[in-house]
């Protein structure tokens, strides 16, 4: 497809744009290695079910909601983004350190909650901190490299964790050794990091597709990837009417169709991801087998995200939006198929890797392609409005899943959740289809129709340009 809107930076110059961004790795291993390491202290040392470990996801999901529209407001009144990272991190390096200290399941998803709360914070300060540290030209590639340090940290907290339990099957100790990777971070923030002169808000971040990508490539908790992008929409007892009398008034424009095939990714991937481990214990894997399977998902992810890209510029983000969901919806059925025949540990083992491999692979391509088809239906309108709307979608999504995962726990299967979740991929792929079909139609309509122009939010009035 063409147009201005269609092409983003995936692929840096170098790898670490500037030495500080190196204090995001440790962080990011610390996360990614909690992500595995919170469903496997449920299912195991706390002798918790599939259905606790849903009730954590939900916890946290409804927390990083309401945090996500306050740390974005804070964010834009209070600009010391260093303070929001270190309270962020540091934050996180207290959290872990009590579950070591104090193991108990309703401890436990109290603190799952805790950590929702405090999660956006960092999202708002690190995303504003490139943006008004980098220069115009140089923040398409600063982005791309901060990925990149999110990407290589994920994979380093998975191998601690896999190589960790392949000696010792101590997982409260491992979270030890978590909460030091958060508080390293904290101190790297400290010592590397400088309060940028330049200041912008929350709002301002919607113009840069780069960082839009970032946001909807947040890797925290069970690492699915919803872009809770905190500037508040419309809510309140009417807030569903105004969503459907919006959604009739825009019959013509894509954005309804996007906002509704992101709901339906969003939805599914919570159902696979939330339910995955626990499947993967029940059927006899180990905490070391487990580390290594997710492994895989990172691997995947950073294999083919730094060409995602080029790649969506060469196919189109509407063609590779498709692809991507399909080979999504193909993997969570492969999964499912697993369940209908009996194999020995290695075996699954080397499986499930692949296939979870895949899965990665196939994230990769979505978030690149979905965020340019976004950032482009957005161009011309209330683009904080319409990105917090998506946001809010993404959250219920998010919440929805972790309610019917909890349900299936107790009255389905794990085939069923599996099956269900490729269900709802492959209906999101007409819907995909459609939105192209709105958006060439309107692209090519000499008359097109003029969107209402909305009056900015009192944080935008006066906000410093881009550039």
């Amino acid at each position: 497809m063409g147009g201005p809107f269609t092409t983003v930076s995936t692929w840096p110059r170098r790898l670490v744009a500037r030495p500080w961004l190196l204090a995001f790795v440790p962080i990011n291993a610390a996360t990614a290695g909690f992500g595995v390491v919170l469903p496997l202290l449920i299912l195991g040392p706390l002798h918790g079910s599939w259905a606790d470990v849903a009730l954590a996801a939900l916890g946290f999901n409804i927390a990083l909601i309401a945090a996500s529209f306050v740390w974005g407001r804070l964010a834009d009144r209070y600009r010391q983004r260093r303070v929001f990272l270190l309270l962020n991190y540091g934050g996180f390096a207290v959290l872990y350190l009590l579950l070591a200290h104090l193991p108990y399941l309703p401890l436990l998803i109290t603190v799952y909650a805790l950590i929702g709360l405090l999660a956006p914070a960092g999202t708002s300060a690190s995303n504003l901190l490139i943006l008004e540290k980098f220069s115009e030209s140089e923040r398409p590639r600063a982005y791309a490299s901060f990925q990149e340090m999110s990407i290589v940290g994920s994979v380093l907290g998975l191998l601690l964790g896999y190589f960790w339990t392949l000696s010792s099957d101590t997982l409260l100790a491992l979270l030890t050794v978590l909460a030091g990777l958060a508080a390293l971070s904290a101190i790297a923030v400290g010592l590397l990091i400088t309060e940028p002169q330049r200041r912008f808000t929350v709002l301002q971040v919607a113009r840069h597709p780069e960082s839009l990508l970032s946001r909807s490539r947040a890797l925290i908790g069970f690492r699915v990837p919803v872009p809770f992008f905190p500037v508040r929409p419309r809510l309140g007892p009417r807030a569903i009417p105004r969503f459907f009398a919006w959604a009739r008034r825009e019959i013509r424009h894509e954005l309804p169709l996007i906002f509704g095939a992101g709901f339906l990714f969003n939805f599914a991937s919570n159902l696979f991801n939330i339910s995955y481990t626990p499947y993967l214990y029940s059927i006899g894997l180990g905490s070391s087998s487990i580390f290594l399977v997710n492994v895989s998902n990172s691997l995947g992810q950073g294999a083919v995200f730094p060409a995602s890209g080029r790649l969506s510029e060469r196919m189109g983000p509407d063609r590779l939006v498709r692809r991507a969901t399909y080979l999504r919806s193909l993997g969570y059925l492969a999964v499912g198929m697993l369940t209908l025949v009996a194999i020995i540990s290695w075996e699954a083992v080397g499986i499930n890797f692949l296939l979870f491999g895949i899965l990665g692979v196939a994230v990769a391509l979505y978030t690149t392609a979905s965020s340019l088809i976004l950032f482009r239906g957005v161009q011309g309108r209330s683009a904080g409005q319409l990105l917090g709307l998506n946001s809010a979608l993404g959250g219920l999504a998010a919440v929805l899943g972790a309610v019917v995962a909890g349900t299936l726990s107790v009255w389905g299967s794990y085939r069923l959740v599996f099956l269900v979740a490729t269900g709802m991929l492959l209906l999101s792929l007409p819907v995909w289809a459609a939105a192209t079909a709105a958006f060439q139609k309107r692209r090519d309509d000499p008359n097109p129709p003029r969107p209402p122009v909305p009056t900015p939010p009192p944080e935008a009035r006066g906000a410093a340009k881009i550039g």
